[in-house]
């Protein structure tokens, strides 16, 4: 199955791309520091991909820690340290950030976040903290017993608990095919 998620950005990138050009004008600092392209690092703007697969959904969140934190750079204060593991709460239970029908009968199998910023204390390596991009990538995978009901995600939760994330470009790969999309906290879902 996680081949199917890395393979979706180069699959749905032709389809993406007049999508994403017809929003560009809606945010300047996207024209000020050029087109968002797959794997880029731009403050506000998000990639997921999901794929359904049978009764298995795999869904893949990657986004720059600011987005999520408030900050990029090593945890520095007590504060900074609350943020971290608070986020960190969030990203692992992502039921509420994915609005994944009751009826489709999801259970969490697993989940993995990946970050320089949650390394332990004693890893953290120098080269992350000043004028660093740090990146969260969160894997999530589910098991569907009615997989049938599962007719798309809702991302408004996602928008609501990381207000600094303004766009997701969200990539599917479902039992219709595959597509892509730019969702806004106005525009949060999106059908398999």
């Amino acid at each position: 199955m996680r081949h199917l998620l890395l393979a979706l950005p180069l699959a749905l990138l032709p389809a993406f791309a007049p999508a994403h050009e017809h929003h560009e004008h809606e945010h300047e600092h996207e024209h000020e520091h050029g087109s968002a392209s797959l794997g880029s690092h731009e403050h506000g703007a998000a990639q997921l991909d999901a794929a359904l697969d049978g009764d298995l959904l795999e869904i893949e969140l990657r986004s720059p820690a600011m987005n999520l934190l408030g900050f990029e750079y090593m945890p520095k204060s007590a504060e900074d340290r609350r943020q971290l593991a608070g986020t960190r709460a969030l990203l692992e239970q992502p039921d509420a950030l994915f609005g994944l029908p009751s009826e489709a009968l999801c259970e969490l199998d697993e989940v993995s976040l990946e970050s320089p910023l949650f390394a332990d204390e004693g890893h953290r390596h120098a080269q992350h903290d000043v004028g660093a991009h740090n990146d969260i990538h969160a894997h999530y995978r589910y098991s569907c017993s009615a997989p049938d009901a599962l007719s798309g995600l809702d991302l408004r939760g996602l928008f609501k608990a990381f207000p600094g994330t303004e766009t997701i470009q969200a990539q599917l790969i479902g039992p219709n095919g595959q597509q892509g999309k730019l969702l806004r906290a106005t525009q949060a879902q999106i059908t398999f």
